[in-house]
């Protein structure tokens, strides 16, 4: 028997009593402008996802412009893919306190200078920095507020939303590779960077779109999610009570702050009118002060939610199985990124180069990936079906395609397991929805951060230790053997966390009575 997807979730408030009050729902919960948020989202994809997908055209034009080694030179791209998610919990720092449209805004900025700063790139180095961690950084600012939103507008169909904008990946891949090939070709790989600094300024524009909900659609969207669970959570119960209670505790320090805020801004305005008598110097000054006051109190505010989110009292680490998420994310994304690597190798070791130039394997993964995501946000949406459930699957399906891969030596065999690879890999367009149900919307930002800071690390240092297998025992096989145990070991950590927050209170009641 299935349970419901908010089984895992975390919900703030009495249910008896919020289900008792008649509330209508907001229109763009679900529909109206929530779409054009999933636009906005599968455009950022497309040009931060899938430009870093098709960095392999620059790679090439790096090597023959600056003569430096492969591992040297690959340091660059994989710089920007791993700083993009690393950065993560440090945005969700800039969403506290700006929130996502100006943090987007910001990033699309941000990440357009960086690609226009490493046209005038005069070594490898120079790229570390324009390229790897401002453009990185700049698309990490981008990138998160794009999920978050997504998450914010969508609660019957979250699943799918989230599906179809992190499609634009794929979509990415295929237009950004064949874009910057059409530029070096015609304008050499400097003016090419430069065009595509111009054309990321639209991530600006994809920020500005990130209309945010107010406090008030926030709390319906809560209202709605609890009035359409039936049966309340028992598997995570004891960790759920545990964040209530912490985050009813953090929520009277906000109020206390921000008593004491309101009176610091309340003081300015009171000198404020006081001086309207004075001159004109005065004036200005004091609405100067007024300013960086209320400055002030946005950043001491977003700090403290960011603050308490990872360190405080609420802290989404005291929640075991976000933890065993996060070990498993360590090492999941690792086992997607090795195989893109390594296929081509592969190939020409087993003679099957010529098939492979007809329809390469690593096009059949790109290909299904978009199938993937929407088909399994389609079926994770459906009311008897359990997204956690989903997930696991699609992830004990990609494990047993990673370690079954080396023993295929046909063209035909290794299509099929690169359809596979693809297929249950678009369980990343359901990594929100499932972040979102451990911890809840309010948190959301935080949480993701840690989780693709999680896979950040993964993919940047997953493909260098591959490397470094293969010149051990100087075989691929064991690179896809070793990723794919390390990422048994990160789902058998999702399997256990859930039967120990069963059996503890079961432990406690059984004591509760003896006593």
């Amino acid at each position: 028997m299935y349970a419901s997807r908010e089984d895992i979730g975390y919900d703030f408030g009495d249910d008896s009593k919020v289900g008792s009050k008649p509330v209508k729902p907001n229109p763009n919960i679900d529909g109206g402008w929530a779409w054009m948020i999933v636009l906005s989202s599968f455009l950022v994809h497309i040009l931060i996802m899938g430009s870093q997908m098709a960095l392999g055209i620059l790679n090439m034009e790096w090597l023959e412009e600056f003569n430096q080694s492969r591992g040297l030179t690959a340091w660059v791209s994989s710089l920007s893919m791993g700083i993009t998610l690393i950065v993560g919990p440090f945005i969700g720092l800039f969403i506290s306190m700006c929130g996502c449209r100006k943090t987007a805004i910001i990033g699309g900025i941000l990440n357009a200078l960086g690609w226009i700063l490493s046209a005038y790139a005069s070594n490898v180095h120079y790229l570390f920095l324009t390229f790897g961690v401002t453009a990185g950084v700049g698309s990490g600012m981008v990138y998160l507020p794009a999920v978050v939103m997504v998450g914010q507008y969508f609660q019957k169909r979250r699943a799918l939303a989230q599906g179809l904008s992190t499609t634009g990946t794929g979509f990415g891949a295929f237009l950004m590779t064949a874009l910057l090939k059409y530029l070096c070709t015609e304008f050499g790989w400097r003016n090419a960077m430069f065009i595509q600094g111009a054309i990321s300024l639209n991530l600006c524009v994809c920020g500005a779109l990130m209309r945010p909900l107010s406090p008030k659609d926030v709390s319906e969207k809560y209202v709605v999610r609890s009035n359409s669970v039936e049966n309340q959570a028992k598997v995570l119960s004891h960790s759920a009570e545990t964040i209530k209670s912490n985050g009813a505790l953090s929520e009277e320090l906000e109020k206390k702050e921000e008593a004491a805020n309101e009176d610091v801004l309340d003081s300015v305005q009171h000198i404020e009118i006081g001086g309207k008598s004075r001159n004109g110097r005065n004036m200005y000054g004091l609405r100067i002060l007024k300013a960086v006051s209320q400055l002030t109190v946005t950043v001491r505010k977003g700090f403290a939610i960011w603050y308490s989110s990872y360190f405080g009292a609420a802290s989404l680490f005291t929640n075991r199985v976000f933890v065993a998420f996060i070990i498993w994310a360590l090492f999941a994304y690792s086992s997607f990124v090795i195989p893109f690597i390594h296929l081509p190798e592969i190939v020409k070791q087993y003679n099957l180069s010529s098939q492979n130039n007809i329809f390469p394997l690593t096009s059949i993964i790109a290909i299904v990936h978009i199938f993937g995501k929407v088909i399994l946000g389609i079926i994770s949406d459906l009311p008897c079906i359990s997204t956690w459930n989903v997930f696991l699957m699609a992830n004990f399906t990609l494990v047993t395609c990673i370690l079954t891969l080396p023993l295929m030596q046909t063209y035909v065999g290794l299509a099929v397991v690169c359809a596979l690879i693809g297929f249950s890999s678009g369980y990343f367009s359901l990594m929100p929805v499932v972040t979102e149900d451990l911890v809840g919307t309010k948190h959301l930002a935080n949480a993701y951060g840690i989780i693709i800071c999680a896979n950040g690390i993964s993919a940047l240092l997953g493909p260098p230790f591959a490397g470094w297998i293969y010149d051990i025992t100087h075989k691929y096989d064991f690179s896809f053997y070793i990723s794919g145990l390390l990422y048994m070991v990160g789902i058998i950590f999702l399997l256990i966390q859930p039967c120990i927050q069963k059996k503890q209170p079961n432990e406690k009641s059984t004591e509760e009575a003896q006593v």
